[in-house]
């Protein structure tokens, strides 16, 4: 229009009137752009139709074609900032350069046609973001699978590492773990039924026996000093050194833990359920912890957000900056969890805690185990549970320990749906207290108990842990002739199913002449017996005549 507007002007008399000469002009120029307009039509009718054609041989173009109308990238290989980054022609551009363009175009079209198939994953990488491990350049990944990494947990850097060692360890572990599976296939399918370890697998505890010997002596002097020099250098920036700390074998197998981590959260991030600067809280201020979290919780989005956290550790608000948390506890009241002290033994108590009648205590203590574990799915429907509370008494008040939740009416008998022990309280014996506890209510019920599946990773160790102790100590007391396993459950409260795996796990269930035979290993019995003088008189253990509970009647 502008081109039009030019030309008219120039063509007019001062009278308003028209030129012959500047008609015939125009009349030629608008021919000569009709036909532009015909033969550029006919051009992109000719390039659509290969696009449709293209479109039904290979239904992938569609997106490949998506993915062109993007905005256009720079030479950097990002989107432009700006509208002086693209070539955008002038209205007074020359008809040559119209039709370069249309060559181009028609050139572009031409590549589309014969253009490979993208690779998905490449679509969600994001090469604006980088590692934020100071000093890494974000390339290679700890799995040795990736080119690129965006995050710690996928860093060589932070792991001490390189990029080529990563490739490595790679490459052995798939040859492991193809034996592995080998070994698997070649086993009986029945293997319940031959309880004794066949000759390869004893060599192999033999070996893992061995290896394993020197991984409690300790650092030497130049070690320890190594490893104070790294921590003073890289301070949180950089992984602990963990050369000599243990066993070689340990040190391999958490190496392996670490490697398939990162790999399961690399397929989260490119299957778009996980992405780099998402709201994911990293840390929480919990009354003199600073705690860094694990896991995404649904907190709103205002305080997601923040990327830190501070929570009241008594009514367990959270708050968006110290200076609020702060101000809040001068004015909090609470000192310890609401509802009934079930239990109380030296400085540890439980409290009784009714999901209905204390919604937003119960709320906010979901929220806060959602940080800490992973197949957790319920926060806010918290009327149909009872949450019992652990708590560690000092002069200030009831620090949280952990705590387990139930169900008010289980139609199968769960005692558990979910349990948390604080990471300030791990590895403790927390843990184990909680699920005897947990147990004792079960007796008191006058039933058997078992908890809801899915566990977590932690609690399946911490309660094949438990299950193994209690028979052990049923065996050490027992001294009739035959053992039966429904006696085993009425007297330990013990679900009849976890009995059996405990026992398998242990070699101690033997099939023979079409039963199942229970063995009293001795060589088990004297190795808990060793520990249980070793632990010695132990407050964390949970005592039945410190609980003052009767089971609730309806809600």
């Amino acid at each position: 229009m502008p081109r039009r507007r030019q030309r008219h002007m120039a063509g007019s008399g001062s009278d308003g009137t028209e030129d012959s000469d500047s008609s015939a002009e125009r009349e030629q120029t608008n021919s000569s752009e009709s036909d532009g307009n015909t033969s550029k039509r006919q051009r992109l009718t000719r390039a659509s139709t290969r696009l449709s054609q293209s479109s039904q041989d290979t239904p992938d173009l569609k997106r490949a074609a998506d993915h062109d109308e993007s905005p256009p990238l720079t030479p950097t290989g990002n989107a432009p900032s700006s509208e002086s980054e693209l070539d955008i022609s002038s209205p007074n551009a020359s008809h040559d350069e119209s039709q370069a363009k249309d060559q181009a175009s028609r050139d572009s079209d031409k590549d589309l046609s014969h253009r490979p198939k993208r690779r998905r994953c490449h679509e969600t990488y994001n090469f604006n973001m980088k590692c934020p491990t100071p000093g890494c350049n974000s390339l290679g990944h700890l799995t040795g699978k990736h080119e690129r990494h965006f995050a710690v947990s996928g860093c060589p850097l932070y792991h001490n590492l390189s990029a080529d060692e990563c490739k490595v360890k790679a490459i052995s572990r798939e040859k492991q773990e193809e034996e592995m599976k080998g070994q698997e296939e070649s086993n009986s399918r029945h293997a319940t039924r031959h309880q004794t370890p066949t000759s390869k697998q004893s060599r192999y505890k033999e070996q893992v026996a061995e290896l394993r010997k020197g991984r409690n002596s300790g650092l030497q002097k130049e070690q320890k000093e190594k490893h104070m020099e790294h921590r003073q250098t890289h301070s949180n920036t950089r992984e602990p050194l963990l050369e000599n700390i243990t066993s070689d074998y340990d040190l391999e197998l958490f190496r392996k833990a670490q490697a398939r981590a990162s790999e399961d959260l690399e397929k989260l991030r490119i299957q778009g359920q996980i992405t780099e600067g998402s709201n994911m809280i990293k840390t929480i201020l919990f009354g003199r912890y600073e705690l860094d979290t694990w896991y995404h919780s649904p907190y709103p989005e205002e305080y997601a957000r923040l990327g830190r956290l501070y929570v009241c550790e008594f009514c367990l608000k959270y708050m968006k900056s110290q200076t609020i948390l702060r101000r809040h506890m001068a004015k909090c009241v609470w000192k310890h969890p609401p509802g009934d002290e079930v239990y109380r033994k030296g400085s540890i108590s439980v409290f009784e805690v009714d999901g209905k009648k204390n919604k937003i205590y119960c709320q906010n203590l979901c929220l806060l185990a959602k940080l800490f574990l992973d197949h957790k799915t319920l926060y806010y429907d918290v009327e149909p549970f009872l949450f019992y509370v652990m708590t560690e008494a000092d002069n200030t008040g009831c620090h949280l320990v952990g705590y387990f939740s139930k169900e008010k009416n289980s139609f199968l008998n769960y005692n558990v749906s979910c349990i948390l022990t604080m990471p300030q309280y791990m590895r403790q014996g927390f843990g184990k207290m909680l699920i005897d506890f947990s147990y004792l209510l079960s007796k008191v019920e006058e039933k058997v108990g078992s908890p809801e599946r899915p566990l977590s990773d932690l609690g399946l160790i911490s309660y094949r842990s438990y299950w193994k102790e209690v028979l052990l100590r049923y065996m050490c007391n027992f001294q009739g002739k035959e053992i039966s396993i429904k006696e085993i459950s009425q007297e330990t409260a013990v679900n009849p199913v976890d009995i059996v795996s405990t026992l398998q796990s242990l070699q101690m269930l033997k099939y023979w002449k079409g039963k199942h035979l229970v063995l009293k290993r001795q060589d088990l019995i004297d190795e808990w017996k060793a520990k249980e003088i070793k632990r010695g008189n132990s407050n964390k253990t949970i005592d039945p005549s410190s609980l003052k509970w009767t089971p609730p009647k309806g809600t």
